[in-house]
């Protein structure tokens, strides 16, 4: 039996296959033939094991079973798979996909799945921190594609895009538009990137009512701009509040020129509350009569007062006037119970 073991050590030397089947042998012999104790036999197949593996080390069977294979498709094929080996081809390197304009979340989950590492900071010259990415907005990337990364430069979702990474903000500024009609006043502010959805609008006057931007759209040459904030020149960003009084004027209006302060004067001077006690005072100042005192109380009868805006605040009661297409008009109750002018 020890023979037979030394046998397949001899043999894996030569030939490793050959020895494989000789050491099965050997082992079903060990378990079958000789009464040795089970340590024995345990001990002899275990023996018989370690007597292949080093033969067959010692012949080079194991060197030679992972490389003949190869080796002789290599011939086979005339040297092409050497000449492939000699020059392997080079691992396809990943493309960045443009992401600029995109949500900074959105752009980085993106960048991940195609296979990159992300990172990002402020696009803006202030270099802030970034802590909501959906909130943000892609402006500059710079991607390395042999170390499989990609940085993002982005600044808030309402802020534009400096010129270069790093650069101030390019805010617009606000035009001088006080003295033109609105029609100018709103091509000037789109020309400066002034949205004009963020423009509020509010009438000169005290006794009427600020116009739409529709409103004042349609009759664009009627309204001027009489003041405007902020001032010309000023810094517009998405936290400015952007604001025009205008004042509308036809040629059936008298007065056509902007007040001197805001929300200080009144188109119509009978819509204004001291109207009337102006006019007493003065008709009290021109009263004669030794020791007695006229007063003319607060005669209700009105009269006639020119070009008024249908709707507005009206006083004294019984007053009447006319619009500006000539429809004849009366101070009285409104809904609200206040004085308005409505058709007579």
């Amino acid at each position: 039996m020890l023979g037979i073991l030394a046998l397949v050590a001899l043999l894996g030397a030569f030939s490793f296959g050959l020895g494989f089947v000789v050491m099965i042998a050997a082992m079903v012999a060990v378990w079958v033939l000789p009464k040795w104790p089970w340590f024995a036999k345990l001990g002899a197949t275990f023996g018989a094991f370690v007597l292949l593996s080093v033969g067959a080390g010692l012949g080079g069977q194991l060197d030679e079973s992972g490389t003949k294979q190869p080796d002789a498709k290599a011939r086979d094929d005339g040297g092409v798979n050497a000449e492939a080996a000699s020059s392997p081809t080079p691992a396809k390197a990943l493309k960045a996909a443009d992401h600029t304009g995109k949500p900074l979340d959105e752009a980085e989950k993106d960048a991940r799945s195609a296979g990159f590492t992300t990172s990002s900071h402020d696009a803006a010259e202030d270099d802030r921190s970034i802590m909501m990415r959906s909130l943000w907005t892609v402006c500059f990337q710079k991607a390395d594609t042999t170390a499989k990364s990609i940085n993002f430069a982005a600044v808030k979702n309402d802020e534009p895009c400096p010129e270069k990474d790093g650069g101030p903000l390019p805010w617009p500024k606000m035009p001088g538009v006080v003295g033109a009609t609105y029609t100018t006043a709103a091509k000037d502010l789109k020309q400066a990137g002034i949205d004009l959805d963020s423009v509020t609008l509010d009438d000169v006057y005290l006794d009427l009512d600020a116009p739409t931007a529709e409103e004042a759209a349609e009759d664009g040459d009627e309204w001027r701009v009489c003041f405007q904030s902020p001032d010309e020149g000023a810094e517009v960003t998405s936290t400015t509040t952007i604001s025009l009084d205008l004042g509308r004027w036809t040629d059936a209006d008298l007065v056509q020129d902007c007040p001197k302060a805001k929300d200080t004067t009144y188109k119509i001077p009978a819509n204004d509350p001291d109207y009337e006690n102006d006019n007493n005072t003065g008709r009290e100042d021109s009263s004669t009569g030794g020791g007695s005192t006229s007063s003319s109380g607060g005669s209700t009868g009105g009269g006639g007062v020119g070009t008024v805006h249908p709707g507005s605040y009206c006083s004294p009661q019984g007053a009447t006037g006319v619009t500006t297409k000539g429809t004849p008009m009366v101070c009285g109750p409104g809904s609200d119970g206040r004085n308005r002018w409505r058709s007579s």
